[in-house]
């Protein structure tokens, strides 16, 4: 199987650059330091059999799908229901519009509770016109594998502070947000990765994500051939960070940065 990793956002809940801000991060001319809300599509190839996996659908969407020219996803994946990870669900629905479809939508029970409540319009229709977003819910559990298709997909289990969240791993590669602490279990299944999504706040320590040193630390413990940090403010100034600051397996990614992985992680 191949997977094309298509990086829609890299950035934490408030974007970069941050609104009014004028440090050097936010000021930069280099457009690997402007980063959305953070967010990957998937192309996955099996032969001649395609699928298109959309990971959490941010504020930023609209704009994402637009820039990337996105028209297809065959599921949505949430690692949780954040606003900063769930803010664009509405535009949705102009992808059952080019589909003709209902689109799967894959989150733990207590995503699903939030999806209801902070949609409820989605599910109990107040008034005639306009349309809504059409989904199918799909009730996932921590460790227990399922299948989009021939793409198989493991929920870990992810703390994000005191809250549980997941992340997942797919056949090469695993993709992780807004943890603060991986489980022993959690890192038995992260093992023998060609690539690690993990995500890299900035400098100091923050009590729900894991900080730049954190991350370095967390994937070296894993091992992978090859990582990638996300979900970065703009206390993390691209070029320096991934040329002073971490080994070369080790970088930072960026908005629009694509990678395939077949035989082997190339990153371009």
């Amino acid at each position: 199987m191949k997977s094309k990793i298509l990086f829609l956002g890299t950035g934490t809940s408030s974007g970069v650059p941050e609104i009014g801000c004028d440090c050097e991060v936010c000021t930069s001319r280099n457009p690997k330091n402007k980063r959305l809300r953070t967010s990957v599509y998937i192309e996955f190839t099996e032969g001649e059999l395609k699928k298109y996996i959309l990971i959490d659908t941010s504020p930023d969407f609209r704009y994402q799908a637009l820039k990337y020219n996105i028209r297809w996803i065959d599921a949505i994946l949430y690692t949780h229901s954040h606003y900063d990870h769930m803010g664009g669900f509405d535009e949705i629905r102009r992808f059952n519009i080019l589909q003709k479809r209902a689109i799967p939508v894959y989150g733990t029970k207590s995503v699903i509770k939030n999806i209801k409540h902070n949609h409820k319009y989605v599910f109990k229709p107040i008034q005639i016109g306009g349309g809504v977003p059409q989904i199918k819910l799909n009730k996932i559990i921590p460790y227990k594998e399922f299948n989009i298709g021939f793409v198989k997909i493991i929920p870990l289990l992810v703390y994000h502070g005191k809250l549980k969240i997941v992340g997942y791993r797919f056949k090469d590669f695993a993709y992780i947000t807004d943890a603060s602490f991986l489980p022993a279990r959690t890192m038995e299944y992260l093992k023998n990765l060609k690539l690690l999504i993990l995500n890299a706040l900035r400098y100091r320590e923050h009590e729900t994500h894991f900080n730049l040193e954190q991350a370095l630390r967390i994937t070296e413990k894993i091992n992978p051939e090859k990582a990638l940090y996300v979900h970065m403010t703009h206390d993390l100034e691209h070029e320096r960070v991934n040329k002073k600051e971490l080994p070369a397996e080790y970088q930072l990614a960026f908005d629009g940065q694509i990678v395939v992985i077949g035989d082997g992680a190339q990153l371009y």
